[in-house]
């Protein structure tokens, strides 16, 4: 891990910033290539990621290696983190608060890691990151510009694992969004500096408009 992203976890560690803190086993901040060009972001840690402190580690995190395995990856290739760094009791869904209290961390994490692709995994995370209310169903394998952490960035939303277990045959509509990350990756960044080019001399830089999270299971 980069010292910066090493230290950025270190703090986080002992965040205590929503209840959600109080419940916890421990946060967990996020694992893999710290310089990774793809990065994915969930919705928020489950038992055995509460108990382990490590990001996707259940069933859907088995899934999760098995697509990137599909596609010549490994956890080893890219960075996974989630929305929130804590469960929330039950595995319910984030609230959001949680979610404002939250959101600042994984900004500061895709401003260290600097990925190129971002993908999404389910509703909270599209949601959050495009800034848009469209539901994943309606947006999922299909690419997006967007500054993140003061980069450019292209976001593409995915179904979430989970979602896929519980649904066996949106597991093929995964699949099939997940064979198009090779390619989202080779391609040149230029058409998304163009759109999102830096402002002119004396103008404030504008900050990405996020929208309001909106309470929504995986789909």
């Amino acid at each position: 891990m980069s010292t910066a992203l090493a230290d950025y976890r270190d703090e986080t560690l002992g965040c205590t910033r929503c209840p959600l803190a109080a419940a916890r086993t421990q946060v967990v901040f996020g694992s893999g290539n710290p310089n990774a060009e793809l990065m994915f972001v969930g919705e928020a840690p489950g038992f055995h990621e509460d108990q382990q402190g490590i990001p996707f580690v259940g069933q859907a995190g088995k899934l999760l290696e098995k697509l990137l395995n599909g596609i010549g990856l490994s956890r080893t290739d890219v960075y996974i983190a989630n929305v929130l760094k804590c469960r929330p009791p039950g595995n319910r869904d984030p609230q959001p608060d949680e979610i404002e209290a939250c959101e600042s961390h994984l900004f500061r994490q895709i401003e260290l890691i600097r990925p190129v692709l971002v993908a999404t995994l389910g509703n909270f995370a599209t949601k959050l990151l495009s800034g848009k209310p469209a539901g994943i169903t309606r947006v999922h394998g299909v690419e997006q510009q967007v500054v993140l952490g003061g980069n450019c960035v292209t976001l593409y939303p995915l179904f979430h694992p989970a979602a896929a277990l519980y649904t066996p045959s949106m597991q093929n509509v995964l699949a099939a969004d997940f064979a198009r990350i090779p390619e989202l990756l080779a391609r040149e960044e230029d058409s998304c500096c163009q759109q999102l080019s830096p402002p002119a001399a004396g103008e404030p830089e504008r900050e990405p408009v996020l929208a309001q999270a909106v309470q929504l299971g995986l789909f």
